[in-house]
C-alpha cells in the first residue's frame, strides 16, 4: 500500500464525526481535570509554605516581599512567553470563540498553569477557577490542532475545555456544562452540548477522585446547618439587592483599576510585582486568619465569625481583589466573588437574626455566594446550579433562586452587559455574535479584501506590448489606466478580434479596450459585489475611487475572505495602536513638483541615503521629507509621553545642512509612536508623499517574515513609489574590474545595439550639480567611507516596477564616478533563445532619458534561478550595485512569496535597491 493512500485513510479517519468528538471529549475532561488538580495542590503548597513563612518571620517582610518577588517572576513569565495568558483568561476563550482570533495552545496553557501557581501562591486575592477554564480550553485548543479538523468542531472542543476545567476547579459538572451554554458558547446544538457534557462529567468525578471534594470549598468536612422559610423571603429580596448594587460597583471598580495601572505605563511585571506589594503590605496590616482564605470561608459559613469581622473581611476582599485584579495578574473572579457574596449573606443573616430572632446567617452566606456571583459574571443559573452543587443541599435552591435572580436584575440595570465582554472592548476587541456567511456579506467591504497591488496596462500600450504581458502573466484581463484613472479593461477576447496583427501591432489599447467598465466603490459590501460579478458573468472587478483604481476583487477574494471568518483570522485583536505624534518639525518653503519621504535610524547610513534621495529629488525637482521616529510603550500615548529629541534634532540639523549645499527644499519632523511603519504610513498620507527612500539591512530573524516586520508593512501598504537600500557590507573595496560581458547566454543584443554613448554631463558649475560624496557634513552623519557607485547591474525581467527602476537610474547614476550600467536578464539552460525583449524594451526607454550619463549594455545570462544568477554574476563581475526592479513574473512577486530579493541581499557586499511601484490609493 503506498504513502498517498495510507496518508488519505489516515485523513479520512480524523474527519470530524460523532464517535471521534466524544473520544476527543473524554480526553478533554481527563487532561483538563489533572490540570485544575496541579493548580490546586501547587497554589496550595505555595499559599501555605507563605502562610508558615510569615508566622515564623515578621509578616511585615515576609508577606511583601513573597508578593513583590512572585509577582514579577509570575508577570514575567507570562509577558515573556504568553501574553495571553494574562488575567482571568475567561474573557480570552470568550472572544476565541466568537471567532476573535485569540491564540489559545499548549504554550498558553503550559504558562497559564505554572504563572496562576506562582501569582496565588503570592498572596494576591485572586482565585483559580478562572485560570482553569483557560486551562481547559487553551488544553482542548492544542489537541484539536493535531488533526485535521473543521472550525466548528475545534470551537466545540474548545468550549468542552473550558467547561471540564470549570467543573474540575467547583466540582460541579453541571455548572460546567451551564457556564458554556450562559455566557461563553451560547449555543444549545446536540453535538455542542453533548461533548460539554462529558467534558465536565468526567473532569469533575477525576477531580473528586484526586482532589477530594471541591476546590473551593471542603463543604464535606465542615459542619453547617441551613434552613428557609416563608418569613425570610423579603430579607432574601433584600440580599439579592444589595449583592446586585455592589456587585456593579465591584465590576466598575475592576475596569477603574485596570484603567489606573495602564496609566502607570509600567510592563505586566512591574504592575503584578506592584500588586504583590500592596496586598502583602494589607496582609500583614490585618489580623493573621485573614491570610488564609480557605480558613476564612469556612468561619464564615460554619457561623463562627462575627458581624465586625465579617464587615472587615468584606471590605478587605473588595479592596484587595481589585488591586490584584487590574495588574493583569493570571487569576479569576470566581473565589473573590463567591467569598463577598459569603460574606455579605452573613451580615444580611445576622441583621434577620437580631430581628426576628430565627433564620441561620449560614443560609445566608452561601445564598449570597450565589448572588455575588450572578451579579459580577451575570450568569445567575450557573451561580444557582454552583452553589447547589457543591452542598447539595435543596433547601439552600429557593433562597438561591431568589437572591441570584434578584442580584443579576439589579446589577444588569445598573450595570448593562457582561463583565468579559468590557474587558475585551477595553482591549480593543468587539465580539460580534453574527457568524453566518451572509453576515459576513453585508459587513466586510470591497476596500477590506480587495487586492491593492493591481497590474495595469497604460492606455498607449501597444498591441505587441499588450500581447507580450498576456504571455507572462497569468490573468486573462488587465485595467487600463491614463494617469493613474481607470479607462477601461483589456482582456483575451479583445485582442482575438483584431483580424490582421501584424498591421495591428502598433494600435495602442485605447482603440480595442473595453471603454467604461463595470466597478465597485471602496465602499461596496461583498454582497453587492457578488450581485455584480453574477449579473454581468465577469470574474473578477476594479476598485475605484472617483476614477482612481485602487484595487481590484474577485470570486477567490470574497472565498477567501469567508474561510479567513470560518477560521478566525478576519479581526484583529488586542488594543488599537494609537496615531503616532509630531514632536518636532521644520518647513521648509514648498516649491516641489513632488515629495520624497527619507526616514532616517542609522547616523552610519543616513548620509548616503540621503545623497540618494538628493540625487532623484534634483532630477525630478521633489522636496525632501526627512522623518526620525522614536519608540514609545505601547501603554502609554504618543502623544502624552515624554520623549529625548536631542539626538535626532542634532542628526536632523546635519541634514538640513546637507540639503542647502544641493539647494534641495528639506523639511524635517520627529514622531513619537507605537510602531514605526504606521508612523511612516502617516507620514506618507499626510504629506502626500510620492516616493519612500529607506536603509533595509537586506534580511531578518523575525519569524514570518520575509523583509523584516516593518519592511514587511511598508511594501505591502504603503501608496507611493517605495525603494528598499541595503547599502554594501563592505566600502570602498577595491572590486575585480572585469569586462561587462555575461557568463554564457547569446551576445545578439550586444552585437546589435553595442554601447549607448556617454551623454553630456552636467556642468560642474551647473546649480543643480551635486556636491562630492565626501562633503564637510559626511564625516558627522557618516563614519564610515561612501560606497562605490561605479557599477550597475540591473536585472530586467518587465513590467511596472522594471520601468520605475529605468526611469530612476538616470538620477542614481550620478552618484558615482563614470557609471556604466549593464541590464540583463536570467534565463534557464534549458531556453534554446532568451526572449530579449524586454531589454530592447529598456533599452529604448534609457535612450529617451536625454540626462543619462553613463555607458549602458545589455546581455541575458544563464543561471537555474534568478537570486542565482545574479549572485555569481555580482561576485565575478564585481558590481558596485544591484537594482532589483520587481515584475509581475519576477522578484517583487516572488519577494512577497518567496526571498529572492533577501537571497541576493544577504549574498553579496554589493548595494541593493528593491523597487516597488506605488500602490494608487
Amino acid at each position: 500500500m503506498s504513502l498517498a493512500v495510507l496518508n488519505q485513510r489516515f485523513r479520512r479517519f480524523w474527519q470530524p464525526r460523532r464517535g471521534l468528538a466524544i473520544a476527543e471529549a473524554c480526553l478533554i475532561g481527563v487532561v483538563a481535570a489533572l490540570s485544575a488538580v496541579f493548580l490546586k495542590f501547587g497554589s496550595g503548597w505555595l499559599g501555605t509554605w507563605r502562610v508558615h513563612t510569615s508566622h515564623v518571620f515578621p509578616a511585615w517582610f515576609v508577606l511583601p516581599a513573597v508578593g513583590v518577588t512572585f509577582g514579577f517572576l509570575a508577570g514575567f513569565l507570562v509577558e515573556r512567553f504568553a501574553p495571553e495568558a494574562s488575567g482571568s483568561g475567561i474573557p480570552q476563550v470568550k472572544a476565541s470563540l466568537a471567532n476573535v482570533p485569540m491564540k489559545l495552545s499548549w504554550r498558553v496553557a503550559g504558562v497559564k498553569l505554572i504563572s496562576a501557581i506562582i501569582a496565588l501562591g503570592s498572596g494576591i486575592t485572586l482565585g483559580r477557577q478562572g485560570p482553569t477554564v483557560q486551562l481547559g480550553a487553551g488544553l482542548a485548543a492544542g489537541m484539536s490542532r493535531l488533526v485535521p479538523t473543521s472550525p466548528d468542531h475545534r470551537r466545540q472542543m474548545i468550549a468542552a475545555g473550558a467547561g471540564a476545567g470549570l467543573a474540575a476547579a467547583f466540582n460541579a459538572p453541571i455548572a460546567g456544562v451551564l457556564f458554556i451554554v450562559e455566557e461563553l458558547l451560547q449555543d444549545l446544538s446536540g453535538m455542542t452540548l453533548g461533548t460539554a457534557i462529558i467534558a465536565s462529567f468526567i473532569g469533575g468525578v477525576i477531580s473528586r477522585l484526586l482532589g477530594g471534594g471541591s476546590l473551593l470549598l471542603n463543604l464535606e468536612s465542615i459542619k453547617y446547618s441551613t434552613s428557609f422559610s416563608i418569613p425570610e423571603i423579603p430579607f432574601f429580596v433584600l440580599l439579592g439587592i444589595f449583592a446586585g448594587l455592589l456587585g456593579a460597583v465591584f465590576n466598575r471598580g475592576l475596569i477603574a483599576s485596570i484603567k489606573f495601572y495602564r496609566s502607570l505605563h509600567i510592563s505586566l511585571p512591574l504592575r503584578v510585582a506592584l500588586a504583590g506589594l500592596v496586598s502583602g503590605i494589607i496582609m500583614a496590616i490585618l489580623p493573621a486568619y485573614f491570610r488564609d482564605n480557605t480558613g476564612l470561608r469556612e468561619q464564615i459559613i460554619t457561623g463562627n465569625a462575627n458581624a465586625s469581622w465579617a464587615a472587615i473581611a468584606f471590605v478587605a476582599q473588595f479592596i484587595l481583589t481589585l488591586i490584584a485584579f487590574g495588574s493583569g495578574a493570571p487569576g479569576g473572579l470566581f473565589a473573590p466573588s463567591l467569598i463577598l457574596g459569603s460574606t455579605l449573606g452573613y451580615l444580611v443573616g445576622v441583621s434577620e437574626f437580631q430581628l426576628l430572632g430565627g433564620g441561620s446567617p449560614t443560609t445566608y452566606a452561601l445564598a449570597g455566594m450565589g448572588g455575588f456571583f450572578s451579579a459580577v459574571s451575570k450568569v445567575p443559573i450557573t451561580a444557582i446550579v454552583i452553589v447547589f452543587e457543591m452542598t447539595t443541599d435543596f433547601n439552600l435552591v429557593l433562597p438561591l433562586m431568589i437572591v441570584s435572580v434578584t442580584s443579576y436584575l439589579v446589577a444588569d440595570k445598573v450595570m448593562p452587559g457582561s463583565l468579559y465582554d468590557k474587558l475585551l472592548f477595553i482591549n480593543g476587541i468587539t465580539i460580534n455574535r453574527q457568524a453566518s456567511s451572509e453576515g459576513i456579506l453585508t459587513q466586510l467591504t470591497a476596500k477590506q479584501v480587495m487586492q491593492e497591488r493591481v497590474e495595469t496596462l497604460e492606455a498607449e500600450t501597444t498591441l505587441e506590448e499588450a500581447m507580450q504581458a498576456f504571455a507572462r502573466s497569468h490573468h486573462r484581463g488587465f485595467p487600463v489606466v491614463e494617469e493613474n484613472k481607470l479607462v477601461g479593461i483589456v482582456t483575451q477576447s479583445d485582442l482575438l478580434k483584431i483580424g490582421d496583427r501584424n498591421l495591428a501591432n502598433d494600435i495602442p489599447l485605447k482603440e480595442i479596450m473595453t471603454s467604461s467598465p463595470v466597478t465597485v466603490s471602496p465602499t461596496h459590501n461583498l454582497s453587492n459585489v457578488l450581485y455584480l460579478l453574477d449579473r454581468y458573468k465577469i470574474s473578477r472587478l476594479p476598485v475605484v475611487q472617483g476614477r482612481r483604481l485602487i484595487g481590484i476583487i474577485t470570486r477567490a477574494d470574497i472565498i477567501r475572505a469567508e474561510a479567513d471568518h470560518l477560521n478566525c483570522k478576519n479581526a484583529s485583536p488586542g488594543p488599537q495602536l494609537e496615531p503616532s505624534y509630531v514632536v518636532y518639525q521644520t518647513r521648509s518653503p514648498s516649491i516641489g513638483r513632488g515629495k520624497l519621504l527619507v526616514p532616517i535610524a542609522n547616523p552610519e547610513t543616513a548620509a548616503t541615503l540621503l545623497e540618494m534621495a538628493f540625487s532623484i529629488a534634483r532630477d525630478r525637482h521633489y522636496e525632501i521629507e526627512c522623518i526620525q521616529v522614536i519608540l514609545v510603550s505601547r501603554h502609554s500615548s504618543p502623544s502624552e509621553t515624554t520623549v529625548r529629541t536631542a539626538k535626532s534634532r542634532r542628526l536632523l540639523r546635519q541634514a538640513e545642512v546637507m540639503a542647502k549645499k544641493w539647494e534641495i527644499p528639506l523639511h524635517t519632523q520627529i514622531r513619537a509612536a507605537h510602531d514605526a511603519a504606521q508612523a511612516i504610513l502617516e507620514t506618507i498620507n499626510e504629506q502626500h508623499i510620492d516616493i519612500l527612500l529607506m536603509g533595509w539591512k537586506g534580511n531578518t530573524s523575525t519569524p514570518g517574515k520575509i523583509f523584516g516586520s516593518v519592511v514587511d508593512t511598508l511594501i505591502k501598504q504603503a501608496t507611493c513609489d517605495l525603494l528598499l537600500v541595503k547599502l554594501a557590507a563592505s566600502v570602498e573595496t577595491p572590486r575585480r574590474q572585469g569586462g561587462q560581458g555575461g557568463q554564457g547566454g547569446h551576445g545578439g543584443l550586444k552585437g546589435r545595439l553595442g554601447k549607448i554613448s556617454p551623454l553630456s554631463p552636467p556642468s560642474p558649475l551647473s546649480p543643480l550639480s551635486p556636491p562630492s560624496p565626501l562633503s564637510p557634513l559626511s564625516p558627522p552623519l557618516s563614519p564610515s567611507p561612501t560606497p562605490r557607485f561605479n557599477r550597475w547591474l540591473v536585472p530586467m525581467a518587465g513590467g511596472p516596477n522594471a520601468l520605475l527602476a529605468i526611469k530612476l537610474l538616470p538620477a542614481l547614476v550620478t552618484l558615482g564616478k563614470d557609471p556604466k550600467i549593464r541590464l540583463t536578464r536570467v534565463f534557464k539552460p534549458s531556453e534554446l533563445k532568451p526572449d530579449m525583449t524586454v531589454l530592447e524594451q529598456s533599452i529604448r526607454q534609457l535612450i529617451r532619458r536625454r540626462k543619462l550619463s553613463s555607458t549602458v549594455t545589455a546581455e541575458p545570462v544563464k543561471a537555474e534561478s534568478v537570486s542565482e544568477g545574479i549572485i555569481n554574476l555580482v561576485k565575478t563581475e564585481g558590481y558596485d550595485v544591484v537594482v532589483l526592479g520587481a515584475s509581475r513574473e519576477g522578484l517583487l512577486q516572488q519577494a512577497v512569496k518567496g526571498n529572492i530579493p533577501e537571497a541576493i541581499a544577504s549574498n553579496v557586499e554589493s548595494t541593493v535597491i528593491l523597487v516597488r511601484g506605488a500602490i494608487k490609493s
